[in-house]
């Protein structure tokens, strides 16, 4: 079982107090934008096996969304940060790094 620390409130939080919320760090397109555009913000996700970013809210807890960094393959977690975050803080990528080097994911990883 997943077991996230929301960094709203800090409490430890299992999978089931929690609501997946998808694919965190997209690029949202809505009214006025070009049918490919949304389209691809629709259909097109990522769905690695390795190192995934998602969105999660604790639902039976402070009801506030987050952002986690977790393995998809071995379930580990790496670290969570506020939704309100438009990129993962360094210290995670660095913790990623350590753990997976070579890791990608988008225009994230391995440099």
């Amino acid at each position: 079982m997943l077991t996230f620390r929301c960094p709203v409130c800090g409490v430890d939080a299992e999978e089931t107090e929690l609501s997946p919320g998808g694919e965190a760090h997209l690029k949202r397109y809505g009214p006025g934008s070009s049918d490919e555009d949304f389209s691809g913000y629709l259909f097109q996700r990522e769905n690695p096996r390795g190192v995934h970013f998602e969105r999660w809210r604790h639902a039976y807890g402070c009801g506030k969304w987050f952002h986690a960094a977790r393995c998809t393959q071995t379930l580990e977690v790496f670290g969570t940060y506020p939704a309100q975050t438009t990129e993962p803080p360094q210290e995670i990528l660095d913790t990623i790094t350590k753990k997976r080097p070579g890791w990608t994911w988008r225009e994230l990883g391995a440099k």
